[in-house]
């Protein structure tokens, strides 16, 4: 690798999606606070819209310590009820949010052209997207996750210049290992990752992909963490469930 080329960050961030009380919540933040291991990943608490203000507050001084909203919408303001403002999460000082999971494609039809709207709003916030892809056991099982995933990167991302792309953090999420206690293998895991940098390398060259930071986002948890994290193109985790304990989100970030 060049000495131009930007070193890229590894990310742990948990998605903790409609879970936690406000009580629950403060407590999970304060003690993986407490605990955190000496690490240079970034650690990121994708909480409910309702505690996105407090959790910025709590997580203020620590800097290798942000946090995500899990969702935004394509506008800055308007009569939009329940939607999230990405200007109003800009001035909460949330750095990152969430976009494409597959609950939200799945549950609210968010397709490939809404999202590069939601893209565009987020950048435009100076908010960085963490944008999901990945693909259901049936397209995996017919070998058709590549061209998917290719598919949802080209038609909500690569209408981006480079420099709003090095903005971007991707999360391959294979959706037949989210809560099903399946997991991709770290092999299939380096596999994909490595489809996808090649993908973005083609595109916009080498050091843009090089600096491409790319989580696994398939039921990460302590136990098989360090082998995922261990491969090339593994640039850290979205984790759902294991998010939820003090224990098992410290365990991740042990590995890190």
């Amino acid at each position: 690798m060049s000495n131009n080329v930007k070193q890229r960050q590894t990310i742990i961030a948990g998605n903790w999606k409609m879970n936690k009380t406000h009580a629950e919540g403060m407590e999970l933040i304060d003690g993986v606070v407490a605990n955190l291991p000496d690490t240079d990943a970034e650690v990121v608490f994708g909480v409910p819209a309702y505690l996105l203000k407090f959790a910025a507050e709590r997580t203020k001084d620590h800097t290798n310590v942000q946090v995500a909203a899990q969702n935004c919408h394509f506008e800055d303001s308007g009569a939009y009820t329940g939607e999230l403002s990405p200007h109003a999460l800009a001035a909460m000082e949330v750095k990152y949010v969430i976009l494409g999971h597959s609950e939200r494609r799945e549950y609210f039809g968010e397709d490939e052209a809404l999202l590069a709207k939601k893209v565009d709003a987020a950048l435009r916030n100076g908010l960085h997207p963490i944008f999901c892809i990945g693909e259901k056991l049936d397209v995996r099982e017919a070998d058709g996750h590549e061209a998917l995933v290719e598919k949802q990167i080209r038609e909500a991302l690569f209408h981006l210049s480079a420099e709003a792309f090095g903005k971007i953090v991707l999360a391959y999420e294979p959706v037949w290992a989210i809560g099903t206690g399946k997991t991709a293998s770290p092999e299939q895991a380096q596999e994909m990752h490595a489809h996808i940098r090649g993908l973005v390398r083609a595109q916009y060259g080498d050091a843009v992909a090089e600096a491409l930071t790319i989580q696994y986002g398939g039921s990460m948890k302590p136990a098989n963490a360090a082998d995922l994290l261990a491969q090339p193109d593994v640039d850290g985790g979205l984790v759902g469930g294991a998010s939820l304990k003090v224990d098992t989100f410290v365990g991740i970030l042990e590995r890190a």
